[in-house]
């Protein structure tokens, strides 16, 4: 008993030596504090979009909900406050941008379809300035059906295109090693984007089959082979229509490794390394969650297998990543591996009753187990409807962290059986995963993004060109001022590509502005104003466009209801206004101000200077005019340099010509009377001129100023739906065929997760969806719908 005691507690001392070797190995803290170092500087913002529904007519307008989650932790994000939304085509040509703000990791928005869009399939897109620095593959992206019933279009476009199917394998680790067994996933969809049907074998370059194979579900499945020799193999897939398609397996390599992921029970899962055809070297395990938790170790291989198990406690739910690096820390294998979340939000939509008249009241209560930020909507279901609805608990825990489609993601959150947690591990296999380069974790410095957040307000860059050449040129102080109240002026110096970048806050709608040097200075330039959009595109592709024309008629009915809708819309339904909070220009409170109608008029500038406006001195050197302000801070001594003069808060750096303006279109001069730094450009002082309509008053700016309209981000815009429950009320008079019947996008539950919600029905009958989306501030995020129908009212 004695020495089982003692052989126990050497035993004890050699594993605890062990464990602590590997915690102190100094390649794996290397490994581990290289990357955490670069999680630091890449932090990931996720963006999930819910759109009111997933069909619609050219005339009609998309309603949408953005959140904006820290990608690591699934938390809302308050950096960026605007965010973009694009509507591709199949070629990734834009048909609709728009840009709108965000506030503390929430915004939405509207954009109407224009009548000018084909027929088709459509993707929409989302994200922020900060996301441009990383892969377009995570952006969010969801497709969309849209039709223009009034141009002529085929409802069937690919049917006479070549029939073929994308099969492509994927082996475990990324690689075949000769005479090393590996489990091969594969992944098989048609036109549509959806799997299909198949069976399949693999053939060696003499025919012989050596494995075979069929999908589980939506096309994909796996199985294991083993090669024996380099030879090049093809897989054979005949479809359930007895049509046979020949593909390329991946190459089979004559050296290398092999990666082998098992759960060993329901708390552990392990990782085994098998080399083929090499010897010596160590190798290391890297393994995280969305780029939380690092975990490095170091492997040590017994004949050709190396092994490690890890407590899954380590692990962040959802998809991990698992790399398997060489002691010159080069990618080997990778793998992803999926943890199931341990909670969701849980939540329950309920109307009343399942069968409504028109212009009832609905009451819909919707209860979750806590506190949560939801979004709405109440739609027609559509026989002619196409795509499925986004769900934002499979977006934010699965699809968001692969590259390609995964098509039903939520079928994976349902019911949790053997099979399907096999099913969702060829899933992993099959979809690669990396929002990163490992010459930027592993590099020689930390990575430099070329984008920033736009944590303020909106950016927008203009670049200076030599007119003469059209080179760019660098170091040229360059201001813009939009046309809007209160005032308002950015300025900027371009850097050497002749780029200059503003911040425009509080920017929204359609308005003009204006780009120019000081002409004093430099009057030799163009200006182009660059597009903030993304250039960059994901490699997914859109399923081929389908109608059926036996839906003919409800196509008409819809269309019909949409003009009627668009003719007979309240002016509510069109673009708020947004609240004037603050009527300061940019500059704040002024040191002097002087409202002209308070004073006697003059007919001349220059007069109107001189005698009351005391804080400028007007004096003419070289038959020019010039301002002097007094510098508040030092008294009696004026500044030697002119000070910065806007009109309506547009720069004037012609005096003479401003001087020459009609003093009875001048409403109020401000005056600030100290150094003013304008990004890194620096005035002696400004003196701010106002006319009465803000428009400048008919004043002429120089040529080569430019001067065009750009699109800020959208106004807020609110969604009409008429209430019914006054006889008074004079919507009842209009005709009502609305197919989105609500749309609520910052529903906020109560501490008990619960909220009450009432709208009315319309006149269109028929079966209609209530989707209701949200998440928690602690991540959690969650769906619920529910559906009723809408008869007609009986007399």
């Amino acid at each position: 008993m004695r020495y089982f005691i003692k052989s126990f507690i050497c035993f004890c001392a050699v594993l605890v030596s062990l464990v602590t070797h590997a915690q102190d190995d100094p390649m794996s803290k290397s490994i581990r504090d290289r990357f955490n170092l670069y999680a630091g500087t890449a932090l990931q913002e996720k963006m999930y979009v819910h759109l009111d529904r997933p069909f619609y007519l050219v005339g009609e307008t998309i309603w949408f909900k953005a959140y904006n989650m820290d990608g690591a932790r699934h938390r809302f994000l308050d950096l960026s406050k605007v965010a973009y939304l694009e509507v591709l085509d199949k070629d990734n040509n834009a048909v609709i941008q728009t840009k709108f703000s965000l506030a503390a990791g929430k915004g939405n928005g509207s954009v109407s379809i224009p009548t000018a869009v084909v027929s088709g399939n459509y993707k929409v897109r989302c994200y922020t300035n900060w996301m441009k620095n990383f892969s377009p593959d995570y952006f969010f992206e969801t497709n969309i059906s849209v039709i223009n019933p009034f141009i002529k279009f085929d409802p069937d476009p690919d049917a006479e295109r070549e029939l073929s199917y994308d099969v492509q394998f994927f082996p475990e680790g990324g690689y075949l090693v000769k005479n090393v067994e590996s489990k091969v996933a594969f992944r098989a969809v048609g036109a549509d984007g959806k799997g299909i049907a198949f069976r399949g074998v693999v053939v060696n370059q003499q025919q012989d089959t050596v494995a075979s194979f069929r999908p589980s579900r939506f096309g994909i499945g796996s199985f294991n082979w083993k090669p024996e020799n380099t030879d090049t193999y093809q897989a054979i897939v005949t479809d359930d229509k007895g049509r046979q398609f020949k593909y390329p397996l991946p190459q089979v390599m004559e050296q290398g490794y092999v990666m082998q992921v098992t759960d060993t029970d329901q708390d552990k899962v392990k990782i085994t390394v098998i080399r083929g055809g090499l010897e010596g070297g160590s190798i290391y395990l890297l393994a995280h969650t969305r780029q939380l938790n690092p975990i490095a170790e170091r492997l040590e291989f017994t004949g050709n297998k190396a092994e490690v198990v890890l407590n899954k406690s380590k692990l962040g739910e959802g998809v991990s990543h698992l790399t398997i690096l060489n002691d010159r820390q080069k990618p080997i294998c990778e793998r992803l591996y999926f943890k199931r979340p341990a909670k969701q939000l849980n939540l329950e939509a309920r109307v009343g009753k399942p069968e409504f008249v028109t212009r009832e009241k609905v009451t819909l209560n919707v209860a979750g187990l806590e506190k949560s930020n939801l979004s709405v909507s109440v739609f027609l279901t559509d026989s002619i409807s196409t795509s499925e609805h986004a769900d934002i608990n499979s977006y934010m825990y699965l699809t968001s962290d692969l590259k390609g489609q995964v098509e039903n993601p939520a079928y994976y959150f349902g019911e949790v059986t053997a099979q399907k947690n096999i099913e969702l591990d060829n899933v992993m296999i099959s979809h690669g995963w990396r929002r990163f380069k490992w010459t930027d974790v592993f590099g020689s410095g930390v990575p430099k993004y070329q984008f920033i957040p736009e944590y303020d307000g909106h950016f927008v860059h203009a670049k200076v060109l030599n007119a003469a050449d059209n080179t760019p040129a660098a170091g040229i102080e360059t201001f813009l001022g939009p046309l809007d109240f209160p005032a308002a002026i950015y300025g900027s110096i371009t850097n050497k590509e002749g780029e200059a970048t503003f911040e425009l806050k509080n920017f929204r709608g359609t308005k003009e502005i204006t780009v120019q040097t000081n002409l004093m200075k430099d009057s030799t330039y163009k200006f182009e104003i660059l597009s903030p959009f993304a250039k960059d595109f994901s490699e997914q592709t859109l399923p081929s466009f389908q109608f059926d024309k036996t839906k003919d008629h409800d196509l008409l009915t819809r269309s019909m209801n949409m003009q009627i809708g668009n003719s007979y819309a309240p002016r509510v339904f069109a673009a708020k206004k947004a609240a004037l909070t603050d009527s300061l220009t940019f500059f704040g409170l002024p040191d002097e101000k002087y409202f002209l109608d308070d004073y006697t008029r003059f007919p001349t500038m220059e007069e109107v200077l001189r005698e009351y406006v005391r804080g400028v001195m007007v004096r003419r050197r070289n038959k020019s005019f010039h301002f002097r302000m007094i510098d508040k801070l030092i008294p009696n001594t004026f500044y030697r340099t002119d000070p910065l003069v806007i009109l309506d808060g547009i720069p004037i750096f012609n005096i003479d010509k401003f001087m020459e303006v009609d003093p009875l279109k001048i409403k109020k001069i401000e005056l600030m009377s100290s150094r003013y730094l304008l990004g890194l450009i620096q005035f002696t002082g400004i003196v701010s001129f106002s006319t009465y309509k803000n428009d400048m008053a008919g004043f002429e700016l120089d040529p080569k100023v430019l001067v065009t309209p750009y699109d800020g981000v959208q106004a807020e815009r609110e969604f009409y739906a008429p209430k019914y429950d006054s006889q008074t009320s004079s919507a009842s008079r209009m005709p009502d065929f609305r197919n989105l019947l609500y749309w609520a996008p910052n529903i906020t539950t109560d501490e008990n997760g619960k909220a009450q919600i009432q709208f009315f029905t319309s006149d269109q009958t028929g079966n209609y969806q209530i989707v209701v989306q949200g998440i928690t501030d602690n991540g959690v995020a969650g769906s619920s719908t529910a559906s009723f129908s809408i008869g007609k009212r009986t007399l």
